[in-house]
């Protein structure tokens, strides 16, 4: 079933716009070739970078792991969640990609501190947080790895500005410029199942600034997840259909003041082991960000976030709709404010404060399996708000850089209600649930000293929090034959941990790195079963998860080697009704994960890299009652120059054709991605 949106989407994508329609005009006032030849004329050199605020000299105090652009374009998928899981750690809700698992169920964590589908982990894109409003999930489909400089990983909990959402890390990607794209660039790859991925950009030069429009389209019929022995008549290909548009301006608006202006439309169709079990999610981004480079260094930022979503439940027994979850709009607004006041080469100093506010409500309606008559229409929501200072400094003491910094977070769960009527149209509900709201007050410190040729260690402690999404607030699930409830009742997050490490350069192109852990996460939202085929979201007593983390990236000329693995021993504290869990390790959590990649350059133009990656056994559910066995892939990449500005790029998808159980739930299971294979072209000039 098709939603009647159109008209709606419309309107957000002219809305959308109006950043980037400022962007140009103020670009047209301030950036004339009069005002270049005049810097040139008094030898100042203007430098754009379409970037934020450089990263802080503590920075290395904390677990940070960072992937540049050669590899995150040699995937095997061309996906950007496949390009983060060469972060040992890093794990949504389920083993699937954004190809063949729910929008929903795509959220980011680190550290093995999952068991839901909500982001633990915030993800910013040129510094805006990506989570969906409602959901908490992240639309991976929308960020093409094309278009994008650079991944930065810190795992652990805290962060300065949107801190409120990080407690178990924080994932910043940045977007290319024009010269790492080029003027036209792009790419046409199909696989051997017929489906095809198509993107495109051009970044021309305007004055001393420049644009950037971007396009990607994914289709395919996709493969069955369902085993061929559980197939039933009904059982339909993971289909998938998805694209995005995308437009950065970036201008000087004087030597040391740079304007950002971004804007982002995406829409992607899927469909789930059943014929007529389809999942829309669609969204337009936009923001704008003011950057000032000089003495009192600053950065401004604004966003707004137009987000809906619908999905069918088909019965895995009569194969019919029983549940349309028909619409879903969530807006999300936001800002930050940050200065960095000059006080001598020693210190660094950030103040500032963010905002940001969720709105959302769905709407769904039931239908009888028997005779296909609606027997109930649901509508549930609210608004969820938080608004935080900061502070941090960062001391240089020789060899020493000593970090600390705290935050204060006011937000309030407000405006939640949830209403319900018969298929008759007779009310049987009408509830409204009372605002909650409190200030609290998180902290992270470290300290990073160099205390020999090429041996660093570092150590830090933190805190964070994270609201509960209106997602799991106020809208239920269902995944056949389990049915999950949203509880208005749930209560923070809140995480204490520190770590410790060693940095070792032994020589140049050689790093090599070791975490130790600690986190715990206190009031862990999960799903816990409460009955038979029933789960409720509900705070657990605490998640607590310990354990080691590795990092390698060895460069030896033509040859590089980057490696990442992680063990966590994660363990459930429950009591109460959530007794049953305590000892228990959280649900869709593995102990063990690796990732190795080994890329050869035998001549410019030219690039092999094939990727070895682990993830342990895991369990489906919060009883540890189904078990996702391990998993072991091996991803290939190839592009071969053929002439300048044109490659031939082959690309391999689990190529041992490993059995990747994503779901097994009484014995029913899902598939992940079988063996693939890519084939196409890339072009740049």
């Amino acid at each position: 079933m098709q939603k009647p949106v159109l008209s709606r989407r419309a309107r957000s994508a002219l809305t959308a716009t109006g950043p980037a329609a400022l962007a140009l005009a103020l670009s047209i006032l301030t950036n004339s070739p009069a005002h270049a030849a005049d810097a040139e004329a008094q030898g100042r050199e203007i430098v754009v970078t379409g970037r934020g605020l450089d990263a802080s000299p503590a920075t290395p105090a904390y677990d940070v792991q960072v992937l540049e652009r050669e590899q995150i374009l040699s995937s095997g998928s061309g996906r950007i969640e496949d390009v983060l899981g060469n972060v040992a750690g890093f794990q949504q809700f389920r083993r699937s990609d954004s190809r063949s698992s729910n929008p929903s169920a795509q959220g980011a964590t680190l550290r093995a501190l999952g068991g839901n589908a909500t982001s633990r982990s915030l993800v910013l894109l040129d510094g805006v947080p990506m989570a969906d409003p409602f959901f908490g999930y992240v639309p991976y489909s929308a960020i093409a790895p094309d278009r994008l400089s650079s991944v930065r990983v810190t795992r652990g909990g805290g962060s300065g500005a949107f801190g409120a959402g990080a407690v178990a890390g924080t994932i910043e990607l940045d977007s290319a410029n024009a010269a790492e794209l080029g003027l036209f660039s792009g790419g046409v790859l199909f696989n051997d199942r017929g489906e095809s991925e198509v993107s495109a950009s051009i970044a021309p030069q305007l004055g001393a600034g420049f644009a950037v429009l971007t396009g990607r389209w994914d289709r395919g019929r996709g493969f069955y997840t369902t085993p061929a022995d559980q197939r039933a008549p009904a059982s339909a290909r993971a289909k998938y259909d998805s694209w995005s548009l995308g437009t950065r301006l970036v201008q000087p608006l004087s030597d040391e003041i740079e304007l950002q202006a971004r804007a982002l439309i995406f829409d992607d169709q899927r469909t789930l082991r059943f014929r007529g079990a389809d999942s829309t999610s669609s969204g337009q981004d936009a923001s704008i960000r003011l950057v000032g480079r000089g003495d009192w260094a600053f950065e401004l930022l604004a966003y707004a976030q137009w987000r809906d979503f619908s999905n069918i439940v088909i019965s895995s027994t009569r194969f019919v709709p029983v549940l349309d979850q028909h619409d879903t709009p969530s807006t999300g607004i936001g800002g930050k404010a940050e200065l960095r006041p000059p006080l001598g080469e020693d210190h660094v100093l950030r103040l500032g404060a963010d905002f940001r506010r969720a709105r959302g409500h769905m709407e769904e309606t039931a239908i009888s399996a028997f005779s296909g008559n609606v027997t109930a229409e649901r509508r549930a929501g609210g608004t969820n708000d938080d608004f935080g200072l900061f502070l941090e400094d960062d001391w240089t003491i020789g060899p020493v850089i000593l970090t600390g910094g705290v935050r204060l977070d006011r937000y309030a769960i407000r405006r939640g209600d949830y209403r319900e009527q018969n298929g008759a149209g007779a009310p049987v509900a009408d509830d409204r649930f009372a605002s909650r709201s409190d200030w609290e007050p998180t902290f992270r410190g470290g300290l990073v000293a160099d205390v020999a040729q090429g041996v660093r260690l570092r150590a830090a402690g933190y805190s964070g929090l994270r609201l509960p999404t209106l997602n799991e607030l106020y809208r239920g699930f269902v995944v056949f034959p389990v049915t999950t409830q949203a509880n208005e009742e749930l209560g923070i997050e809140k995480l204490r941990g520190f770590e410790g490490g060693i940095d070792f350069t032994p020589r140049e192109g050689v790093q090599l790195s070791l975490t130790a852990f600690d986190n715990r996460l206190k009031g862990a939202i999960a799903n816990v079963t409460i009955a038979e085929n029933l789960r409720q979201r509900r705070n657990v007593d605490a998640i607590r998860a310990r354990g080691i983390e590795l990092a390698s990236a060895i460069d030896l000329g033509s040859f590089r080697l980057d490696g990442s693995l992680a063990y966590t021993h994660a363990r459930v504290k429950g009591s109460g009704a959530a007794a049953a869990l305590d000892g228990m390790r959280p649900a869709q959590t593995p102990a063990w994960a690796a990732s190795g990649t080994l890329s050869w350059r035998p001549r410019d133009g030219w690039l092999l890299a094939t990727t070895l990656r682990h993830v342990g056994a895991q369990y489906e559910d919060d009883l540890e009652t189904d078990v996702l066995p391990a998993a072991t892939t091996l991803d290939a990449f190839a592009q071969i120059g053929l002439m300048p500005g044109l490659s031939l790029v082959l690309r391999g998808e689990n190529l041992f054709d490993e059995k990747i159980v994503t779901r097994n739930q009484g014995g029913s299971v899902d598939l992940g991605t079988p063996l693939t294979v890519w084939g196409g072209v890339r072009f740049g000039y």
